[in-house]
């Protein structure tokens, strides 16, 4: 059993005896008052969605699926194609990747994730480099503290550009680390 607090998008959990992924999390409240999770889910068995809203030390059991390495191959509109070693491929629907749209990319590496045989997610490594594609130039006067700018980053699925904070420093074209974990800068990656 894991508490709310550490259930990720694109965890399974059982909801009432029902399997149900975390399609996106919501969190509110301080360390003071406690916090609360919204979660928009979707029941694996008949696709409906769900949004709820718990504590975040209610528990529940994560459910520890079938994983096998993959690459992501194309989009075949509306399912995302994801290819093995084997060259079998999986698609999966757009609305179970979840943060993962953010940055899909041809070729790209991750685990593909099966529930009943059927692939149903995928896992994205904890780290991943990618180009920043456009950038605002840092503004004069704005160096002091610790001052962020948005910037987007390379993505195979333009509807699903990713923009992540980064300092003021970093431009366009730098390759950067993100936390596909947290969705934040990691650092610069340096040649």
């Amino acid at each position: 059993m894991k508490p709310a607090k550490e259930i990720r998008v694109g965890n399974i959990i059982m909801v009432d005896s029902k399997p149900m992924i975390v399609l996106r999390s919501d969190v509110n409240g301080s360390s003071r008052t406690g916090f609360t999770y919204k979660w928009k889910m979707k029941n694996l068995l008949t696709n409906s969605p769900l949004e709820n809203v718990f504590r975040g030390d209610d528990k529940f059991d994560v459910i520890v699926l079938d994983k096998k390495p993959v690459t992501y191959s194309y989009f075949a509109d509306p399912l995302f194609v994801f290819m093995d070693a084997d060259y079998e491929q999986y698609e999966i629907e757009e609305e179970n990747l979840g943060d993962a749209l953010h940055y899909l990319k041809d070729g790209m590496e991750c685990e593909a994730i099966f529930y009943d045989g059927k692939a149903i997610s995928v896992e994205l490594p904890t780290t991943i480099a990618r180009q920043i594609v456009y950038s605002e130039p840092a503004v004069k006067g704005n160096t002091s503290g610790n001052v962020l700018k948005q910037a987007k980053i390379e993505n195979a699925v333009e509807a699903h550009c990713h923009i992540v904070q980064v300092p003021l420093f970093v431009s366009q074209d730098d390759v950067i680390e993100i936390d596909t974990r947290t969705n934040e800068y990691k650092r610069v990656v340096r040649n």
